[in-house]
């Protein structure tokens, strides 16, 4: 009965009405079907953004990323996406200089490394200070390759980065809320004005802070790409020690008389103020390659000897322009302490270039953290050019920390920096060459390095500005500063093994055997246990290896830091005169610093070229009372011990050869018996056969040195002296044909040590190649 109503229903209109009912259902599944599937889209995306909240709220550090990006820009892809470019690869060693490996190592820029097409920069470079300096290998930076941010190279002309207290990071906040906050943290009631598009005569930091829940745009991290940015502009002036904001962390520090429980904590601030909106087209902006046309050429070559470098194009560039950021990016996430130290930072100049000069100045103003800066203290060493007098006296005016000393005779940098020292009032002194630029967060990590043990010396990564196109250069992190005889200073990179061993990462401080000298911080009080510089060093030259000596030997650790960076101009010429001969007063310098500091290793040093110091009649180099009783007095350790743990990977015999005097002709030894010489059978245990050919070259055993008599035919026993050259004798020199030879330095007409026939007498014969019975040999041959 049921079913024949259910026909009767589908006939007609009511199939038609059946067959919508069915349609209606199915469509509604449908619909349920798609408004799950999108919940489920929500609910991952609301996940995944809030794993992101997550992240920025622990502030988990970015990945390491290959390269640098300019600090003002982000690369663009050709879609408008944020995309990361080819990172530059950085160059494996420093360049060296003529004075240290003789050639230059080959620079590109970006362009050029992906063209394939190298420019050779010029081996020969010679730091400000007239230091004969091998200028590190570098990369040039090409802002050209990228595109501006779409906000703008001004708006992003400065980039401070703060951390937030905990409390302040809430899961949730408004924007206009977190703009509020963020003003909060970087000032002090009434110390913004708005939004104003004025910028006044003392200049404004432009500052990017971040949401506490999202981290700022950054093309390298796909995670964090397109989030919001909040921008806090702050007058300069006002800028108090409200830019510290901090975490709380346990921590000591280590030269502190009393261990404190806690310590507060910041990331470093990477500060970059300019005294008026950058123009991003101004010459050498951002550090890139100026050039000039060629109806200016002549202008260049005629002002280039003021410098030795492209004064006529430096001049051009401003004197607060933006430079790349090249520190590895770990840097910029770590932590240094809020109570660090001020330091005095002290500039030494004679006749420096006016643009350079300021640039260096302007370049410690802007990106220093204010209460760290106590004073800057301009050394002017008794400069000729008008410009560097009242001129530089009105400019400086308006800067109240900058001081001007001016010493009334020349003096030379040494004593320069000890008059600057002398007048400083920082904890920290802070030395630094007069045509330099530092860098974004330079200074705290120096001055984090001596609060945890004020007998570090910290110094800067040193990189290349170019004294041709006044480029801004990075360089290889693994470098380190050394020596090579006669005392040369170097650059030479770490060895591999030690970066495996110790697993060194591209951010960890680097133990520096020798200090390049122009650029360093050192506790003032421990400046001063340490005797200062050696105030008996003349005008330039050696202070570096002095000090160096003296703070590893005497206790203290030399290291350069990676996330310190200051650009250099690296000249090829000195320009500047000295009192008294150059070349001399550099020779007794280091005279002096041998004396005191190298014990028996002196002799290495006088033995490359240096044998005329030792003659008192031809140099004086002054007394050394004063510090060789410093050095008893510090309890300062062996020059050999620096070698075993400081610079195990120089290579120092005290002798050239060692052990038995072999005579090829007759077959035996020379042995030394009551005074006089004789031919023995060879036997290793023998005392009497043993001798040294020592690096003074003398054949020597205990005290005793073979010397050519004064007739020049004969010979005698005589007390070694170094100084006197008659006791000298060259074998395996570069003659060839006489290397196995003992051929007296000393009398003319090539005379050499000859054994008499029957192994019974020796004597000086005319040098014959072939003559067997004028070969010698020893045991063990060193170097």
């Amino acid at each position: 009965m049921m079913m024949m109503k259910v026909r009767r229903y589908l006939r007609g209109s009511g199939r038609v009405l059946a067959f919508v009912f069915a349609a209606s259902v199915v469509w509604l599944l449908f619909d349920m079907a798609a408004l799950r599937i999108s919940l489920n889209d929500a609910s991952s995306q609301l996940l995944k953004e809030r794993s992101m909240r997550e992240r920025a709220r622990t502030r988990e550090p970015r990945p390491a990323r290959q390269g640098f990006l300019h600090p003002l820009q982000k690369v663009v892809g050709a879609d408008g996406a944020p995309s990361r470019r080819a990172p530059p690869r950085v160059a494996e060693v420093y360049r060296h200089g003529a004075g240290a490996a003789g050639k230059g190592e080959q620079v590109r820029t970006l362009d050029e490394k992906r063209r394939g097409r190298p420019e050779k920069v010029p081996s020969e470079n010679q730091g400000g200070d007239g230091a004969k300096r091998s200028t590190p290998g570098a990369v040039k930076v090409d802002p050209r390759e990228a595109k501006l941010e779409r906000s703008g190279p001004i708006e992003r002309a400065a980039s401070l980065q703060t951390k937030k207290p905990p409390a302040a990071q809430e899961e949730t906040q408004e924007p206009k809320r977190e703009v509020a906050k963020a003003k909060a943290v970087l000032q002090t009631p009434g110390e913004v004005k708005g939004k104003a598009q004025g910028v006044t005569k003392e200049g404004r930091l432009l500052a990017n802070q971040t949401h506490p829940l999202k981290t700022t745009s950054d093309p390298s991290n796909k995670d964090v790409r397109g989030k919001e940015e909040v921008q806090v502009q702050v007058e300069l002036p006002k800028l108090k020690e409200t830019l510290r904001p901090a975490v709380v962390r346990p921590a000591v520090r280590h030269n502190a008389t009393a261990p404190k429980k806690e310590a507060s904590l910041h990331k470093v601030l990477a500060l970059d103020v300019t005294v008026a909106p950058r123009d991003p087209a101004a010459v050498g902006q951002f550090g890139q390659a100026a050039f000039v046309s060629s109806k200016e050429d002549a202008e260049v070559r005629k002002r280039w000897d003021e410098g030795y470098f492209n004064v006529y194009l430096s001049d051009k560039i401003p004197i607060d322009r933006a430079l790349p950021d090249t520190r590895p990016d770990t840097c910029a996430q770590a932590l240094v302490h809020d109570d660090l130290p001020s330091t005095s930072v002290i500039f030494c100049f004679v006749d420096e270039v006016w643009s350079t000069l300021l640039r260096s100045v302007h370049s410690v103003l802007n990106r220093s953290p204010p209460h760290l800066i106590k004073e800057i203290i301009l050394v002017d060493d008794f400069s000729t050019k008008e410009y560097l007098k009242e001129q530089l006296d009105t400019y400086m005016s308006q800067f109240p920390k900058v001081r001007i000393i001016r010493l009334k005779e020349r003096q030379g940098l040494i004593r320069a920096r000890l008059a600057g020292a002398a007048a400083a009032t920082g904890e920290v002194l802070t030395f630094l060459d007069s045509h330099v630029e530092c860098n974004v967060g330079w200074l705290e990590p120096l001055l984090e390095r001596i609060y945890t043990d004020r007998r570090k010396v910290p110094c800067p990564v040193i990189e290349v500005i170019s004294d041709k196109d006044m480029s801004y250069m990075l360089v290889d992190n693994f470098q380190r500063g050394v020596f090579k005889w006669p005392l040369v200073f170097s650059w030479s990179p770490i060895p591999d093994e030690y970066i495996k061993k110790h697993n060194v990462a591209v951010s960890d401080p680097i133990r520096c055997p020798v200090m390049a000298g122009g650029l360093f911080s050192i506790d003032r009080k421990y400046f001063y246990e340490l005797g200062a510089y050696d105030p008996g060093l003349d005008v330039w030259g050696g202070e570096n290896m002095e000090i160096s000596f003296k703070i590893w030997m005497c206790g203290g650790e030399i290291e350069i830091i990676p996330c310190s960076r200051v650009g250099h101009i690296f000249r090829g010429q000195n320009p500047y005169k000295f009192p008294k001969d150059r070349q001399k007063t550099v020779e007794r310098n280091l005279a002096r610093v041998a004396e005191v500091w190298l014990d028996e290793y002196k002799e290495l040093f006088y033995s490359h070229g240096y044998h005329h110091l030792l003659d008192k009649s031809l140099i004086d180099i002054g007394n050394l009372t004063v510090q060789t009783e410093l050095r008893k007095k510090l309890k300062c350790k062996s020059f050999k011990w620096y070698l075993d743990n400081v610079y195990p990977d120089m290579k120092a015999p005290l002798v050239i050869a060692e052990g038995l005097i072999f005579n090829l002709g007759t077959r035996k030894c020379l042995a030394l018996q009551k005074d006089s010489l004789v031919f023995e059978k060879c036997d290793l245990n023998k005392q009497s056969q043993h001798f040294n050919f020592t690096w003074m070259r003398h054949v020597r055993q205990q005290d005793s040195c073979i010397a050519p008599d004064n007739m020049g035919k004969g010979f005698s026993l005589r007390p070694c002296d170094n100084a006197k050259a008659e006791l000298r004798w060259f074998h395996k020199s570069s003659n060839t044909a006489l290397a196995e030879h003992l051929v007296a330095e000393y009398v003319s007409n090539h005379m050499c040590l000859e054994a008499g026939p029957q192994a019974k007498s020796l004597r000086l014969s005319t040098c014959e190649p072939s003559n067997a019975f004028q070969k010698w040999q020893f045991t063990h041959y060193h170097a």
